[in-house]
């Protein structure tokens, strides 16, 4: 019964509104019109959707830049010193992302023109060396945290231990001064053990001159004196085969040079005596692609980088004293004929000479 009301009441409607007259009628043809038509739209539905999209990406670029920068404003204003680790974090970021990139296009050029490293200009076998040097350090900080809920131990850590943890992008200027001249004192204190390593293979030269010119650099060492270039290159022969080659170091002598060299010295002796080589080779291909270069092209914390890596700690010294100290280490390397070990043990003759003077 309810359900017969509803359907003569839903009629009674109807038939009211199709007799209602004519405007109503003129209506609902109008309406029926636009439905197979089309009504009109207004000229802004018009865009292509290219133009639609692009104005909508725009839009949310110009508002997250907004945002960010209310929030780094809120940051700067209420956590300064957590503002700091921010920055510092967020621009590591981007410079090994920017690393990451051009390692890529090297790598992809090699592949495609059969280049091999040594034969990149300097500047990308640089690159390269010090990219993978990162990208080690950054793998064990991935694969400690890899355990559940270890994520947060690992921000704790890499907070309270930056220097081992994290690489040069994530310090800030003080500490990148500050751990430099750490890493130094380590490589320093392995100097006098080498000096000692020098002494006790004298009387095992068979060649009398040769003993008495390593006698000689080693008293000029110890007193402070520099030794000349020539003092250092006369005894190229005593490097290249036994005792002082690298194939005849015992495992003290190969672990003094790798912590003079910022090498891990708690290996087997093998793994040392490889290490050691193939860092020695890198140097030396990279002394010969500096030498092509020219150290005149070189930037100022090129140069200061460079000098490091060979042993002077040049983040102290005039850059002037640094070109000059590089250019006798370039008349040295590139006198040898990439024998192992050569360019390791006369390097350290002239880091000794330096360190004694200052």
């Amino acid at each position: 019964m309810a359900l017969s009301r509803v359907y003569l009441l839903r009629v009674a409607l109807w038939g009211s509104a199709i007799t209602s007259g004519p405007f109503v009628s003129r209506r609902l043809q109008l309406g029926c019109s636009g439905l197979v038509l089309g009504a009109p739209r207004s000229s802004k539905l018009h865009l292509s959707p290219k133009a639609d999209v692009k104005s909508m990406i725009s839009y949310v670029v110009t508002k997250t830049k907004v945002i960010n920068e209310k929030y780094h404003r809120f940051l700067d204003r209420n956590f300064p010193r957590f503002y700091v680790l921010y920055t510092i974090f967020t621009k590591g970021l981007r410079m090994l992302w920017a690393d990451a990139k051009k390692a890529r296009r090297i790598k992809a050029n090699m592949l495609k023109h059969n280049i091999k490293f040594h034969q990149l200009s300097y500047r990308e076998m640089e690159h390269l060396r010090q990219f993978r040097r990162d990208v080690i350090k950054c793998l064990f900080l991935g694969i400690i945290s890899i355990p559940p809920f270890a994520n947060y131990l690992v921000f704790l850590l890499m907070y309270l231990f930056p220097r081992q943890l994290l690489i040069r992008h994530f310090w800030t200027p003080k500490q990148q001064a500050d751990f430099l001249d750490i890493y130094h004192a380590v490589r320093k204190q392995s100097h006098p053990e080498i000096l000692t390593c020098l002494e006790r293979t004298i009387p095992v030269i068979s060649d009398a001159g040769l003993r008495w010119h390593l006698t000689e650099l080693c008293s000029k060492a110890q007193r402070g004196t520099q030794p000349a270039v020539n003092d250092i290159l006369v005894l190229r022969e005593c490097f290249s085969d036994h005792p002082l080659g690298m194939n005849h170091l015992q495992a003290l002598q190969l672990k003094v040079l790798s912590q003079a060299m910022l090498l891990t010295p708690h290996l087997p002796p093998f793994l040392l005596r490889s290490r050691l080589k193939n860092h020695t080779t890198v140097i030396h291909q990279l002394d010969k692609a500096l030498a092509k270069l020219g150290i005149g092209e070189l930037t100022s914390q090129e140069v200061k980088s460079a000098c490091y890596l060979r042993g002077l700690n040049s983040t102290h010294i005039a850059e002037d004293r640094c070109r000059t100290w590089l250019g006798e280490w370039l008349q040295i390397s590139c006198s040898l004929k990439a024998i192992p070990g050569a360019a390791t043990w006369k390097g350290h003759a002239i880091h000794l000479r330096e360190e004694t003077r200052s």
